[in-house]
């Protein structure tokens, strides 16, 4: 009988000790597996991050190129109407100067006092405004 609990004592005890080495292997390959999951939907979230992101840049890039007419008419505007103030010949006061992009065109407004101040008035902004119409609209009105 006591080999018997010898013999049981020993298989126990080897099929105890071997436990924790398959433990072990199921462990690791667990662990390997979820570290290749985890990997896995990084790359997936890292992609989606990519293309938001260059769908974002192609929107600011789409925003820019649509403004930016809109931004150089505007500069247009000012350097018209600045350069109408600088003249001393021309009353710039009674003058309002709108620039529009899609038509590549600056529109005089407003009234001034000569034929003269007129002609002027629209050959500066022609000057300003390289590359633009002009559609002087001015209005004579003598002083009374």
């Amino acid at each position: 009988m006591n080999s018997l609990r010898k013999g049981m004592f020993a298989f126990t005890a080897v099929v105890a000790l071997s436990m924790p080495g398959l433990a072990c292997d199921n462990t690791a390959r667990g662990a390997r597996e979820d570290a290749a999951e985890a990997q896995r939907e990084a790359d997936k979230k890292a992609q989606d991050a990519r293309e938001k992101a260059r769908a974002e840049a192609n929107d600011a890039s789409r925003t820019t190129s649509d403004a930016t007419p809109n931004v150089g008419a505007a500069g247009e505007t000012m350097d018209v109407k600045a350069a109408l103030m600088a003249d001393d010949t021309v009353d710039a006061s009674g003058i309002n100067v709108d620039t529009y992009a899609e038509t590549r065109t600056v529109v005089l407004r407003g009234n001034v006092t000569t034929a003269a101040q007129k002609d002027l008035a629209g050959r500066i902004a022609a000057k300003e405004a390289e590359g633009y119409k002009v559609d002087n609209q001015l209005v004579v009105k003598p002083r009374r």
